[in-house]
């Protein structure tokens, strides 16, 4: 299927590691252009080298509030134009509603939520028709993930967000779409399973509960998220897929 995607130009942040490069690979295999982001600058430039030509690694960090438009300027000097976002944030640190400081909500908020505002604001004042937004959020948004209130607070949050901003922007054709990861095999959900008193008991555990009995990979992740953004999906918006081998509640 061809997903309509060449010479098409995509900013994708946390495009380092995880869900982000899965997707920003997926998006340079079917011809786009892409700039990914990372707060390492050696990292980030690693990733884009690794990635091929036609990716560029800018190092920026999403709580910013100057990091919006500087990426979208950067990413129209070196390409020429700026067809959409990807938001990926990193995940906020785990803890129950006891453990969990005012400090790690503040933070969580400037950089998961606000730091995720910002980038789709500012994403949807500079694009066209035929643009979107993507936000990563989690299966949080559907049904709480035990150990992680923080992003159980504020991922269903940046949802309701995502669908206003398509109510708003949709009239100029740009879309708004989500996406919720569950049990993605990464390095966040492997440092998560780790916490447990007994880590393989616990992927097991997770396993039973989905319905293929696996957890996901980044690639199947990143082809479903370069097909929300292709043109291909160009009557999607304000929806929220479940990439999560059919473990979330709800239709």
């Amino acid at each position: 299927m061809d997903l309509g995607l060449k010479d098409r130009v995509y900013i994708v942040t946390g495009g380092t590691r995880g869900l982000g490069n899965a997707t920003a690979r997926e998006l340079v295999g079917d011809g786009a252009k892409v700039v990914i982001t990372g707060r390492d600058a050696d990292k980030t430039a690693a990733a884009a080298a690794e990635l091929g030509p036609d990716v560029l690694g800018v190092a920026a960090d999403n709580a910013d509030p100057e990091t919006a438009a500087r990426l979208i300027a950067t990413t129209r000097e070196r390409f020429g134009r700026f067809d959409g976002i990807l938001i990926s944030v990193g995940g906020p640190p785990a803890g129950t509603a006891a453990e969990n400081t005012d400090a790690q909500w503040e933070a969580a908020f400037e950089s998961v939520f606000l730091g995720a505002v910002r980038l789709a604001r500012g994403a949807a004042a500079e694009l066209s028709d035929g643009g979107v937004i993507g936000l990563v959020l989690s299966g949080s948004v559907r049904a709480p993930v035990p150990g992680l209130v923080i992003s159980n607070g504020l991922r269903p949050g940046l949802a309701g967000f995502a669908k206003s901003l398509a109510g708003e922007v949709g009239p100029r054709g740009i879309r708004v779409v989500g996406l919720l990861p569950a049990r993605i095999d990464t390095d966040r959900v492997r440092e998560l399973d780790g916490l447990a008193a007994d880590p393989a008991a616990a992927r097991d555990q997770h396993c039973a509960a989905i319905p293929l009995r696996r957890y996901g990979t980044p690639q199947e992740f990143g082809r479903a998220a370069a097909f929300l953004l292709s043109p291909a999906a160009s009557y999607l918006t304000g929806v929220m897929l479940p990439v999560d081998g059919g473990m979330l509640p709800g239709l």
